[in-house]
């Protein structure tokens, strides 16, 4: 029974396969959970810091904060791409890697120049491989971002935008909807401009004065920004492990199924032909 024995060679080699996918399901599913729980926390601090920055905005002001500066033609910009650091996430990693390519050729197209800053293993190891430039690099940041990591990864590109050697700054990361939805986005960090500006002067008594608000104010609000996409990234690609791996736990399940039924067709056609064997030697004796 050559084939049978092949059969149960590759039915136990697939027990073991889902075995392994179902242990790592278990352990994105145990992580997704506190990766969301970060999210859910940082939502709300955001979103606040987001209204008071749009209520004291004006663009006047950029003539005083340098991170409001607004220049005339973008000449230079940075992309900052956030990846995984491990792969067997399904689309996670290459549909931000993508993301960011696509925002590499438009920005190349209009003749701006562009520096390249990946955070991620995945990302880095793909943009070696192209032969592309990179400005940084960084892996040493895990799946629990802190807002010290968030700041050792802007401060440089902030004193950079601020000191006018780069004119924009765009952030590629994932935007945590669900563990089934993780789509990539592009959000412009510099020039600083609220996505929905004031409708009209906000009448608030403000102590300190709303310029000593703003000089506060907007490190902390880039600062968060950069935060916020560390979490909803660290959301996301847990998300997408977990999707990932049940669909192999399931698919190794249905393979299972249908070896099982080659092996016990190959076992019943062995049998029978044993039967057969035995009478027709019985038949031959008498």
């Amino acid at each position: 029974m050559a084939g049978g024995r092949d059969v149960k060679r590759r039915i136990k080699s697939v027990e073991n396969t889902r075995k392994i996918t179902r242990t790592m399901e278990l352990v994105a599913t145990s992580k997704l959970k506190r990766a969301t729980d970060r999210v859910r926390a940082a939502r709300p601090y955001a979103e606040a810091l987001e209204e008071i920055v749009r209520s004291l905005y004006a663009p006047e002001l950029s003539e005083r904060f340098p991170l409001l500066r607004r220049p005339e033609k973008l000449r230079r910009a940075a992309v900052v791409l956030f990846t995984a650091n491990r792969g067997l996430a399904g689309g996670f990693n290459a549909n931000l890697i993508r993301e960011a390519r696509n925002l590499l050729e438009r920005l190349r197209s209009e003749g701006v120049e562009t520096r390249l800053d990946l955070i991620g293993k995945k990302g880095i190891a793909y943009f070696r491989f192209r032969g592309e430039e990179i400005a940084s690099a960084r892996t040493d940041i895990g799946d629990n971002p802190t807002p010290e990591d968030a700041e050792s990864v802007i401060a440089p590109l902030r004193d950079a935008f601020a000191g006018g050697e780069v004119d924009a700054v765009y952030l590629v990361s994932s935007e945590f909807r669900s563990a089934m939805s993780t789509p990539p986005i592009v959000r412009e960090l510099f020039p600083i401009k609220p996505e929905t500006e004031s409708a009209g002067p906000v009448s608030y008594i403000l102590s300190p004065s709303g310029d000593v608000l703003l000089d506060r104010l907007l490190p902390a609000y880039v600062r968060n920004a950069v935060y916020r996409a560390l979490v909803e990234n660290a959301a996301g690609e847990q998300g997408s492990r977990r999707t990932a791996m049940k669909n192999a736990t399931d698919n190794a399940g249905d393979m299972l199924e249908r070896l099982t039924r080659s092996y016990n067709r190959a076992r019943q056609a062995q049998i029978t032909q044993e039967i057969a064997e035995i009478v027709g030697g019985a038949a031959a004796l008498e």
